[in-house]
């Protein structure tokens, strides 16, 4: 079991690797590649809108030729791209490199998330999804450190470098380790566009799915406006360098693995849908807090603290939306994963652009989104609760068309 969590952890954290690693290097690739901070934020959008494309490819085919080929493919694709990136010449070469990255890396989270929906119920799916943070999270706290000081030493083309060994690395530990977890009668008998986006529409059809997305999709837009902003607001207006940068990420990730770790304490003794609402609700708080913060411009310590709270948020809100938008769909696990994963990195890609495009010198872009998300969070998760029509599954398709049948409870 430990080593089953590590792996999918690890799947998992690609995107946060990927992400956390190089945002200490912002501005010397400024410098090198003799472009603007804006600039280099957009290879970051860019990166988002590849991570989220690409899952929509990957749930059918995972659903129909099994877990493990498109892994193989992602990782290649990963491996191949980050190579590109350490030899890019141009702010242009870079972003188109990061987009192919974010396609090939993609494919973990997708996976990862149907082969814990292959294995697990409800509940149990939401402690795994729990560990599965723990794993991650190790990432946004070595991350930052590991990309501040290699960018100072080394440069930070050895970023992308040490990131092509990972993907390398991790693709054998894939072939040698990991089980097909997908069930052979579950597999879906084609890949044709039309039955693919029929798929796609039961799944969009469920109240339940699109309320614990969506909600959690605006949380992660407000947690993606901070990792997109927050080189230029800590490092340029506060005055941190890139080396101590690591560390103020590094706690707010330290929060996020403690929350996502008492979560599995609580669902003990309460259900995921009992925890979200005070979970988005607290978010809410701390969200708008950031962003009189931000407007106000107050002192370190104040930003810092609402920073870390609002970011510990998602240790509660993550695994339990995950389980909770996967818990309808145990025939097409990936194709519900790769909306999941679709939907919050749009918004996420959305949110990142939106901090690039409003870049105006202060705090101010990074810190409303972050306000305006979280409220926007707590309030879908409300005004979305499925009433007792929804509840009910809808009906079972006929024999032939079993790829569309409805997940059961």
């Amino acid at each position: 079991m430990l080593l089953f969590v590590l792996i999918l952890g690890l799947l998992t954290a690609f995107g946060s690797l990927s992400i956390d690693m190089y945002l200490p290097a912002f501005p010397a690739i400024a410098r090198d590649l003799a472009t603007s901070p804006s600039a280099v934020e957009a290879s970051l959008a860019l990166f988002f809108l590849g991570f989220s494309a690409g899952q929509m490819l990957y749930g059918p085919i995972s659903d129909r030729f099994g877990r493990k080929p498109p892994l193989y493919f992602g990782l290649a694709l990963y491996t191949a791209a980050s190579v590109g990136c350490a030899l890019a010449w141009s702010i242009e070469a870079l972003i188109g490199f990061r987009f192919l990255q974010a396609l090939g890396g993609c494919a973990g989270v997708v996976v990862s998330r149907a082969v814990v929906r292959d294995r697990f119920d409800h509940n149990e799916a939401a402690r795994v999804f729990s560990l599965l943070m723990l794993v991650m999270g190790v990432s946004p706290i070595l991350a930052p450190l590991a990309g501040g000081y290699l960018a100072v030493a080394f440069g930070w083309r050895t970023i992308f470098a040490l990131l092509a060994a990972i993907g390398f690395a991790t693709a054998v530990l894939v072939h040698m380790r990991l089980d097909e977890t997908l069930d052979p009668s579950r597999a879906t008998a084609t890949i044709r566009p039309g039955l693919i986006l029929r798929n796609y529409v039961i799944v969009l059809r469920d109240r339940h799915f699109l309320r614990y997305t969506l909600s959690n999709s605006c949380a992660l837009a407000g947690m993606f406006a901070y990792i997109s902003g927050s080189p230029f607001v800590l490092m340029r207006l506060y005055g941190v360098s890139p080396e101590h940068y690591g560390l103020y990420f590094g706690a707010n990730a330290f929060g996020l693995i403690g929350l996502s770790q008492f979560n599995r304490h609580l669902l003990r003794h309460f259900s995921f849908e009992a925890i979200l609402p005070v979970a988005f609700g607290a978010m809410m708080v701390c969200g708008l807090f950031v962003m009189v913060a931000g407007t106000l411009h107050l002192p370190l310590a104040w930003f810092a603290a609402g920073l870390f709270l609002f970011v510990s948020g998602i240790g509660l809100v993550g695994p339990n939306s995950a389980a909770g938008a996967m818990s309808n769909h145990p025939e097409r696990a990936g194709s519900a994963a790769a909306l999941f994963g679709t939907m919050q990195f749009s918004v996420a890609a959305l949110a990142s652009g939106l901090v690039s495009v409003f870049h105006d010198g202060s705090a101010r872009p990074m810190t409303w989104i972050i306000g305006l998300s979280a409220a926007l969070a707590f309030a879908t998760f409300m005004l979305l609760k499925p009433g007792a029509a929804a509840d009910t599954p809808a009906p079972r398709l006929t024999a032939g068309a079993r790829a569309f049948e409805p997940g059961e409870n």
